[in-house]
């Protein structure tokens, strides 16, 4: 079995009742828990409009989140290329690869809400345009190129980063792949990782399987080495004891995020003639809302309709209260992340071998403490 790593893609969505300050507090407190869980990583946000997903600058918020956590890698999930300057992008990217000690991530694309990119002026139509042209400037600064370039967007002259990347040769990339085949294309041709967004309905699956084989084909005949394991595949989940509890813990907020997505987002998550929200996500393979043993058969599934990646990563949704949601990434780490690791198979072996040699192992050890014995009552009645 491939070593599949953990992970979360925190947005975040906050609904309309939160208290900003709170909810950006509680995005930071989660970070600290799955570093205490052992998550692998996590990546971080970046929208400036809708009211829903309110962190604008992936940046700041993971240069402080790298202060209070220990192990997990942090990355920008994903940072919209078309709104920044590439060169100022990258001296950021840089410095935050110092900041962190090589736990940053750079994970791009080329912005999700329509509404933001219209804000500063952004036609839809050419973002991922703008995005490809970033990141050809991004990979040829930071591997120490000199960069002269004009576009109808930015005007580089003689741009070289002052620092060396802290992560040799440069620190990990991906981009967002969703709908358009543009992701899968850019990942592939700079040879960097890729994050399938945009859901794991068994049609979906077979969607990022052909953006995998584009991927894969791009990076061949660039010179890279197709590696599944720098594919991260993003999907819904909800864990409790029993599926009962799981149930009820999401009427918490599950409508409300997907209002959101159905009112705000660009893609709704549930068509808007469903009324049980919750029955479909389940029966679509949309979300997994379960067991421990559901969500095991569920990654199962989203192996098996990819081919295999890298790299499960839950998309941070707040469906469950607080103490529901800690305790969902708890039963995920206890209970899930173990048994596409291979953390227990040394230790069951090891049980099975003690348990089916104790009797043998245990006549030895008794006949060892008997002779033992006898030996010292032979002494002593030798020197009687």
């Amino acid at each position: 079995m491939t070593y599949l790593r953990s992970g979360i893609f925190l947005a975040p969505f906050h609904d309309m009742t939160e208290n900003p300050i709170l909810a950006l507090e509680r995005d930071m407190e989660l970070l600290q828990h799955l570093d205490r869980l052992n998550y692998h990583e996590a990546w971080i946000g970046e929208h400036h409009s809708g009211g829903f997903e309110i962190i604008a600058s992936p940046e700041v918020f993971i240069a402080a989140a790298a202060e209070r956590t220990r192990h997990i890698r942090l990355g920008t999930g994903v940072v919209s290329l078309p709104y920044h300057n590439p060169f100022m992008l990258a001296d950021r990217m840089v410095q935050l690869d110092y900041q962190t000690r090589g736990r940053a991530m750079m994970g791009v694309g080329p912005g999700s809400l329509v509404h933001d990119a219209k804000k500063i002026g952004i036609d839809p139509a050419d973002q991922r345009r703008r995005m490809n042209e970033s990141l050809d400037v991004i990979i040829e600064l930071m591997r120490g190129d000199s960069v002269t370039r004009k576009s109808d967007w930015f005007d580089l002259t003689d741009a070289r980063l002052q620092l060396p990347p802290y992560t040799r040769p440069r620190m990990e990339m991906a981009v967002a792949a969703s709908r358009s085949p543009a992701g899968a294309l850019a990942a592939g041709r700079h040879g960097i990782g890729m994050l399938s967004i945009g859901g794991t309905s068994d049609d979906a699956m077979k969607h990022h399987a052909r953006n995998w084989d584009l991927y894969a084909e791009q990076a061949t005949l660039n010179g890279h080495v197709p590696d599944r394991r720098n594919w991260r595949l993003v999907t819904l989940m909800h864990i409790a004891e029993t599926r009962e509890k799981a149930r009820e813990n999401v009427r918490h907020g599950l409508d409300r995020f997907c209002d959101y997505f159905q009112d705000v987002a660009t893609f709704p998550i549930v068509p808007s003639d469903i009324t049980d929200r919750y029955q479909y996500m389940v029966d679509s393979g949309a979300a997994c809302i379960g067991t421990p043993d559901d969500a095991i058969a569920f990654i199962n599934r989203l192996q098996k309709g990819s081919g295999g990646f890298g790299a499960i990563m839950e998309l941070a949704q707040n469906w469950a209260d607080w103490a529901q949601t800690k305790r969902h990434y708890e039963l995920m780490a206890r209970y899930v992340h173990p048994h596409f690791q291979a953390s227990r198979e040394w230790r069951i072996e090891s049980y099975d071998h003690a348990r089916d040699h104790h009797a043998e192992y245990i006549g030895q050890s008794s006949a060892a403490v008997q002779a033992e014995i006898d030996r010292l009552a032979a002494k002593r009645a030798a020197a009687e």
